[in-house]
Order: structure tokens, then sequence, then C-alpha cells
């Protein structure tokens, strides 16, 4: 799964892209809190580090991701934990978990009702649902001027976008919807470093498969040192590429 802010976690999993932001998820184990012989299901589990972690408190997690290549890779670093190549929209147990959890994964699920209909139905009822991932607001200086410079060198935007950004009142509202009881929606910024030499060269080129996958070489080429150019002032603090990321963080309880 990707992961913040960009990359990889979606419909279920994640999508095996890098995650400009990194993915710590301390504060968000935190907030779940798993307790010895809870059943945990973590979706979007990537590398499936962080579904050890729940196992180390003593809970019993399974982990889902859409990435077969995500789900192989937390396999053969935790082959004691159950993992699954599963699409979390049309995900079934035939046993309820006591949690649901995803870290930097649901950015990339476009079809959001479908999402939370299936972990509601995963839970049992008092259940909770513990989320973080990029909300409105992320990557908007980046996204702005990706925009621009691909429409000045003749590249239509519409269709390059691949995340789902709500606001914190859309979330909540649709959980609530859902039959969700929202005792946490806390939405906050940060700018994150890049690491690496290349700074927002590099972070262009991770996801140059949505957003220039139709733009010749020398466009390309163009088209990057045009974003620099116009995001330096905002994104380069004393020599360090930052990008501008923007997180929703959800506890929610199935009524």
């Amino acid at each position: 799964m990707h992961s913040f802010d960009g990359h990889p976690l979606d419909s279920g999993g994640s999508k095996n892209k890098p995650d400009p932001a990194g993915r710590p998820g301390v504060e968000l184990l935190s907030l779940l809190q798993p307790q010895k012989g809870e059943r945990i299901l973590d979706v979007g589990c990537g590398n499936g580090d962080l579904t050890a972690a729940i196992a180390a408190a003593g809970a019993i997690p399974t982990g889902i991701d859409l990435s077969e290549e995500m789900v192989n890779r937390a396999r053969l670093k935790h082959p004691e934990l159950n993992f699954l190549v599963e699409d979390v929209c049309h995900y079934k147990s035939e046993e309820h978990f006591d949690a649901v959890f995803s870290n930097a994964a649901l950015h990339w699920i476009k079809d959001a009702p479908a999402v939370s209909r299936s972990i509601r139905l995963a839970l049992r009822a008092g259940g909770r649902f513990v989320a973080e991932f990029a909300g409105n607001g992320n990557l908007a200086i980046l996204t702005a001027a990706m925009k621009q410079a691909l429409e000045e060198h003749g590249y239509a935007w519409e269709g390059r976008n691949p995340w789902y950004h709500p606001t914190v009142g859309e979330y909540a509202s649709l959980l609530e919807q859902t039959g969700f009881r929202v005792t946490l929606a806390y939405h906050f910024d940060k700018l994150t470093p890049l690491k690496g030499n290349l700074g927002i060269r590099n972070w262009l080129d991770s996801f140059a498969e949505y957003f220039f996958s139709d733009v010749t070489p020398f466009d390309k080429e163009s088209i990057y040192r045009t974003i620099e150019a116009n995001v330096k002032s905002q994104l380069e603090l004393e020599g360090q590429w930052m990008i501008d990321t923007s997180r929703l963080r959800i506890l929610a309880i199935k009524n």
C-alpha cells in the first residue's frame, strides 16, 4: 500500500507506490489501543509492520491489501501472521472483528461508501474503526503546480488525480450515514520532508504513472522544471524539499 499522500493502499489495499511522507503509524496505534485477544482487521496492511505491532500487543490481527506484491512481502517478513489479498470494497468475513484499523490507505479508494459499508459489516456491534489517511488539501501546492504546468504544455488535467481527499465533515457524515457514531474526527496539516537528493523530482517520478504517463520525455523535463520553479519558494526550506500533507484521523464506533 502506499501511503501518505500519496501511495498505495487502495481499494482494499495498497497499490504499491512510494509513501512520500513515511508511515510511522505510532500515534494511530495508540488511538487503536489493541487489547489482548481482540480480533483486529488491518486494511491496507502493506508490508505488515503495523499488523505485527498490533499482534505484539496481544491482539489477533488479519492484514488485507489489494496488492499481491505487498501481501507476499508481508508474509515473508511476518510469516506467523495472517495476510490476505482482498479488496476492502468487497471484503466479507464470517467472524466479526473487535476493531478495524487503517493507516495511510483509504485515500487510494475513491468508492468511500463501499469501504464504509464493508468496514461496518466486518465489525461486531460496538466495534471501533480507527483510521488515518490523506484528506482535503493534501498536496494542494503540488497538485496545483502540476495542473498548471501540464495545461501550459497542452495536456488536460482531468482524470489524472488518483486520490480521494474528503473534508473532515464529508467523511464524518459518510460514516454517520453508514451507521457509525464518530467520536473523533481530526484534520491536520504539516510539511513533510522528502528523502534523497532529487527532492521534488524524485517525488514526481514516483507518481509519474498517474500524472505523466502520456507525456513525452521532452515535455516531461520541461514540466518538471516548471513545477520545481513554481513550488520552490513554498516547498524548499533551507535546501530541504518538503511536501504539503494534510491528514484525517478518525475514531468511530459501530452503532
